[in-house]
């Protein structure tokens, strides 16, 4: 029986269509859902043209209280049944209590090689260290932010004349494979992780 997979994004969605175009044939996962906390997100028009369920729930009317918000998104994605919850450029910090209830569930894709460059900015941040590579991490959600149990990475070189941006548009070329990757060994129950060149 197929995994039933929940997307969670805040903007155009280029990983969540990487995702939902991987979960295919023999894949052990299908798409139940994709969900934004932004009604204008690109990615919500992507999903819904390959036939996957949309819904919003918009963050801004609870104000600072993250717990409100998180209770709204908690009882939608519940309306859903995900087996698996997998964060795809989903700019919302989520709180200790939301993780708890998703523990062992919920995977994210971040672009640096952590425990490097948790957070924002990194490959502004990875240029100014001088590394001679980057990349990015899928890992399981836990409560401390980009933290928890790798999953997979892969690994970019820094070439000369590397800009954040540049160098961000290959890191990014690079998601779009690790995270589908990944997706499929986690669905399978299999959390060894996934490493490319």
């Amino acid at each position: 029986m197929s995994r039933r997979v929940a997307i969670l994004l805040s903007g155009s969605g280029s990983n969540m269509v990487a995702l939902l175009d991987s979960m295919t044939g023999d894949h052990p996962a299908r798409p139940a859902l994709v969900l934004s906390n932004r009604a204008d997100a690109g990615g919500l028009q992507k999903a819904a043209a390959r036939g996957v369920p949309t819904e919003v729930v918009d963050h801004r009317p609870h104000g600072p209280d993250r717990a409100a918000f998180e209770e709204t998104l908690h009882a939608r994605l519940m309306d859903y049944r995900p087996d698996i919850i997998c964060l795809a450029g989903f700019m919302r910090v989520l709180t200790e209590g939301f993780v708890a209830r998703w523990q062992g569930r919920m995977i994210n894709i971040h672009p640096s090689l952590l425990p490097r460059y948790r957070g924002l900015d990194t490959h502004a941040r990875a240029l100014a260290a001088g590394d001679a590579e980057a990349g990015c991490t899928v890992h399981e959600v836990t409560a401390a932010l980009d933290d928890g149990p790798i999953l997979g990475q892969a690994r970019v070189p820094v070439v000369d004349g590397d800009t954040p941006e540049t160098l961000a548009a290959r890191v990014l070329q690079m998601e779009h494979r690790l995270y589908p990757a990944v997706l499929r060994r986690f669905a399978s129950g299999d959390r060894s992780p996934v490493w490319l060149p």
